[in-house]
């Protein structure tokens, strides 16, 4: 079978949506006829998965992706890299890991969160997969040196960026690297919508203020954290009748009262995303999605579209979103909706709410068009010449 490697970053962000986003390549792969497996070489210590500095990280780290990977049937298709510790393989030995690499037909840089080593680019098969798009272009444009040598390692170039390309899109292409927009990947029976969900809520799960990685662009700033978009649509719970629940980390009791005075239902994001099931339900049981996006995003018009979105349609839920220039790809108007204003917000809730069952079918409709692993795998292996 043919080997293709996943360099992934479950232990730098061990939350669900970000695990399952990952897992729904692997085994997406899988059911293609594949032999995936996944690695981690980014060299960054797992301290997320850490409750005290007497932790061991690394032993942390080995047993959260050895437990992740035997629940897809993957128990032996996985390596860990300690280049923040010992250089030490684990999952399997250090030569079987370099045989891996010289006997792959890709390697797949997942967020580009790794920065290659010389046994990633010894055969010129490593693949940029950009999840957050914006400020890697942004440092080509300006010259960043540091960064056009990092994607120079790479022999071809995807990004979440679905507007890329179209006339109304403001990042700067990155030349000489071609960009090609293509959606996260979803295994849809995996989010077959449960029977008896109560639907009640439009909820979302996320970050609430993160006060870094702004990027100035042309002489002018642009926002990464959410909390600043949220902030434009505060009253809509007053707006309308229907609940909203936001499920949040990086938040403080302040930020939490004052969104509670607004009417928003606040939940606590920790419990939720430390379990793939927990989060998985708790998508089921939502009525849809309604959420934000970055500033960057929104501005600069990169069509960028979550994986967590992607799965909320995939579970047969309609998404209320933020507008970025995906709608130049992707159908809106039933089941998806972009919104630029507090009253199409408005307008999107009443129209979903008025035929709620015709939303949620054409929600998983989209997912099955335009998110499932066959449409989206399928031509980047084929453009590869895998």
């Amino acid at each position: 079978m043919t080997k293709i490697v996943m360099l992934g970053m479950m232990t730098k962000i061990p939350v669900a949506g970000a695990i399952w986003g990952q897992m729904h390549y692997l085994e997406g792969l899988r059911r293609l006829g594949y032999d995936p497996y996944y690695v981690e070489a980014h060299a960054r210590t797992p301290s997320m998965l850490m409750t005290s500095a007497d932790d061991d990280p690394t032993a942390l780290a080995v047993d959260f992706i050895g437990r992740i990977m035997e629940r897809f049937g993957m128990a032996d298709r996985w390596a860990f890299h300690a280049l923040h510790d010992d250089d030490q393989v684990h999952g399997m030995t250090d030569t079987a890991l370099k045989q891996l690499y010289k006997d792959a037909a890709l390697l797949i840089n997942y967020h580009g969160g790794t920065v290659p080593l010389p046994e990633h680019t010894a055969t010129n098969r490593l693949v940029y997969l950009e999840t957050d798009p914006v400020d890697t272009e942004i440092e080509v444009y300006e010259g960043r040196q540091e960064t056009i040598d990092f994607l120079s390692a790479h022999c071809a170039f995807y990004t979440w960026g679905l507007n890329y390309n179209q006339p109304d899109c403001r990042v700067p292409m990155p030349s000489p690297f071609h960009f090609k927009p293509q959606p996260p990947a979803v295994v849809l029976d995996l989010w077959d919508p449960p029977a008896n969900a109560s639907c009640r809520r439009f909820t979302t799960i996320g970050n609430w203020r993160q006060a870094w990685r702004e990027v100035v662009f042309q002489g002018e700033t642009y926002t990464w954290s959410k909390h600043h978009e949220f902030l434009k649509c505060l009253d809509l719970p007053s707006r309308v009748s229907q609940e909203f629940e936001l499920s949040l980390a990086s938040y403080g009791p302040d930020d939490r009262a004052m969104l509670e005075q607004h009417g928003w239902i606040v939940s606590d994001a920790a419990a939720i995303s430390s379990d793939l099931d927990a989060y998985r339900s708790f998508v089921g049981a939502s009525r849809g999605e309604f959420t934000v996006a970055k500033d960057q995003n929104i501005r600069l018009r990169s069509g960028w579209f979550s994986e967590r979105s992607a799965q909320y349609l995939a579970a047969g839920r309609p998404v209320i979103t933020q507008e970025t220039g995906f709608s130049n790809v992707l159908p809106t108007g039933t089941g998806l909706f972009g919104f630029s204003t507090v009253n199409e917000i408005v307008d999107a809730v009443n129209r979903v709410n008025a035929d709620y069952p015709a939303h949620a079918a054409r929600a998983r409709e989209i997912a099955a068009e335009f998110f499932d692993y066959r449409k989206v795998l399928g031509p980047m292996l084929a453009e590869l010449g895998v």
